[in-house]
């Protein structure tokens, strides 16, 4: 079964990948300030659920189209997760060694996604 006719999110390992991500920040923003609370505490945790969330949605599109467009919005969300942790870093809220890891399953997220996406966009070419 391919990812264009998949129908189970949940067999994803980019997916799973990214549930990962979702519980590392979680975890990473119960350490910060309480006045960080409704600020970059809320933006990192919605930036990070957007991730799974839009990959979930990808799949029960119907087009290849559609699907590549949700994995966009994942991809948005990446970045703009990666800049709140580099703010956190800028701030003092956080050292480069408390992001490391999560970094690195940030770019492995991105990588998957963008095959994803190339491999959509080929499958739309040739149907």
């Amino acid at each position: 079964m391919t990812f264009a006719n998949m129908k189970d999110y949940k067999q994803l390992k980019v997916w799973n990948e990214s549930m990962k991500l979702v519980s590392a920040i979680y975890l990473l923003t119960k350490t910060f300030p309480s006045e960080e609370r409704f600020g970059l505490v809320t933006q990192m945790q919605r930036s990070a659920v957007s991730i799974p969330s839009n990959i979930a949605e990808s799949v029960s599109r119907k087009s290849d189209r559609e699907k590549v467009r949700f994995l966009e919005y994942s991809l948005g969300s990446i970045f703009e997760l990666e800049t709140q942790m580099l703010i956190c870093v800028n701030v003092g809220i956080l050292d480069e060694a408390d992001i490391r890891q999560i970094l690195v399953l940030q770019t492995n997220i991105q990588k998957s996604l963008n095959a994803l996406q190339r491999y959509l966009l080929e499958s739309a070419k040739n149907p």
